[in-house]
């Protein structure tokens, strides 16, 4: 039987591992934490269980296709339901925005709260959905650095269709031609958030994000969003995938520019050791591969100057109260929206005025908090780790962070802190070797981004392919599920 090893369980490495033992390979996952899931990890703290990675779960057929891979009804393993509501929006000024799952309703909505015509939101979700079907075929399901991808006539598609996809126009471009509004320009410009980029940088075929929240709608895992990685991970391990976790991948051997194994290293203390395949997948960091698991490669020259996504700096708070006025997703915009991104990309510092998201999964799963109480995982971006005070800018940040949400929800939020946890660029980097810590791997800011990224197949080993939020097509769940997917499709070609 042909053997697989799969470095890193993230949700691209999961996803793998099970396309690949469904092909008749023997898998093996080497993961150096205690855990699987990568990001997709939880903690719990006097009574408190908080997610500690990605909160937005959209596309779910993503997720339960790999159960039906294996003809299993995914509802014996993993349960979700849908949002109504997908997110509350507060601005400086006061005003709350709340933006609902049915499209007729949020064009009605926020027709009268942006005051804008609603023929011209309408006309704007529909574009972002059409730029979605036309993109997708080339940027995000296939790979961008296989001939074959551009023989398929969706693809000859997509690129006649380019002129129409505003690929040349910055985002905050796009957004300001179409709409009076500044804080509508807002609203949609937060979207170039979700692969860590910049909307004043960033394409306006991001644009095409809107789509999949606003018209495929949110959804909340009924155990959380943990409950995305376990239940692939236990899963997989009845498929017949091996684990091995709190081991290390240490390099990836290679003979005569093929990959051949790895060798590994416990964390207990075990002393080193080599296993053979016939395929490896790196899902780690794509930084973290070359400069540490190929000694024996240069590091390619855009790997290490491709500007990094942003990171983040998270506070896990158990709040004692509970908030009629917040849901599962908050948004708390800054003042100076072009400043924020001007202070994290062009001066790598902390903003001096954060945008801050509140995600409170407890709103969905009620015992993740005691009762009377809610968990809060509190998020505002910031650059990546580049030798920066992350203690000083923590303690900065908590003060704005209290200073805002007090004024904007009338309360004394110091006093109800009853636990404390948090996540910064240096920690994430610790956890799952993000270079960094960002979160994305590299952003999006500039037009020919998504040709940049790792491809999925390596150009200069043999049998060594990457997956994952570093690798094409990029961050987040749905496009480490891609990613996934397009690397396995590669490797079943290539049998």
């Amino acid at each position: 039987m042909k053997k697989a090893i799969v470095i890193g369980s993230g949700i691209a490495g999961l996803a793998c591992s099970l396309r690949l033992q469904k092909q008749g390979y023997l898998v093996t996952v080497i993961e150096k934490n205690s855990y699987p899931g990568g990001k997709l990890h939880s903690i719990n703290k006097k009574g408190y269980r908080f997610d500690m990675g990605p909160s937005l779960f959209t596309m779910p057929k993503l997720v339960t296709e790999l159960f039906e891979l294996f003809d299993e009804n995914p509802d014996t393993y993993f349960k979700y339901k849908k949002k109504e509501v997908v997110c509350h929006y507060f601005w400086p000024d006061g005003s709350r925005f709340t933006s609902v799952a049915n499209p007729k309703q949020w064009v009605s909505d926020a027709s009268i709260f942006f005051n804008e015509k609603a023929s011209k939101l309408e006309r704007y979700l529909k574009k972002s959905a059409l730029k979605y079907k036309v993109t997708a075929p080339l940027f995000i399901e296939n790979s961008l650095h296989e001939l074959k991808t551009y023989l398929s006539w969706k693809t000859a598609y997509a690129l006649l269709k380019i002129p129409n996809l505003d690929i040349f126009k910055s985002l905050d471009h796009y957004n300001k031609s179409q709409f009076k509004s500044v804080k509508l320009q807002q609203f949609f410009n937060r979207f170039a958030t979700y692969n860590g980029s910049s909307p004043y940088q960033a394409s306006a075929v991001l644009s095409m994000i809107p789509s999949l929240e606003m018209l495929q709608g949110t959804y909340f895992p009924y155990e959380g969003m943990q409950a995305i990685s376990q239940s692939l991970y236990h899963f997989a391990e009845e498929k017949g995938v091996q684990f091995l976790l709190e081991h290390k991948v240490t390099e990836i051997i290679c003979k005569e520019n093929k990959a051949t194994g790895v060798q590994i290293q416990g964390l207990n203390g075990v002393e080193s050791s080599v296993i053979h395949a016939d395929i490896v997948v790196s899902n780690a960091d794509v930084y973290h591969t070359y400069e540490h698991l190929l000694p024996h490669l240069k590091t390619p020259k855009k790997i290490k100057t491709q500007e990094r996504s942003s990171s983040g700096l998270i506070f896990y708070w158990g709040i004692r109260k509970e908030f009629s006025e917040l849901d599962l997703h908050n948004i708390f915009f800054s003042e100076n929206y072009q400043k924020e991104f001007e202070d994290i990309f062009e001066h790598q510092r902390a903003p001096e005025d954060p945008t801050i998201y509140i995600n409170i999964s407890s709103k969905e799963k009620a015992t993740d908090a005691p009762q009377g109480c809610e968990n809060w995982f509190v998020m505002i971006n910031v650059p990546a780790n580049s030798g920066q005070d992350w203690a000083l800018i923590r303690e900065k940040a908590k003060e704005q962070i209290i200073k805002k949400l007090n004024k904007l929800l009338h309360i004394q939020l110091e006093t109800l802190i009853e636990t404390e946890e948090f996540l910064d660029p240096i920690k994430i980097e610790e956890n799952t070797a993000a270079f960094g810590g960002a979160l994305y791997g590299t952003s999006s800011n500039n037009t020919q981004a998504a040709f940049l990224r790792q491809s999925n197949r390596s150009k200069h080993i043999k049998n060594l392919f990457f997956c994952g939020g570093s690798a094409h097509p990029g961050g987040g769940i749905p496009l480490c599920l891609h990613s996934a997917k397009i690397t396995a499709n590669l490797i079943e070609s290539q049998s």
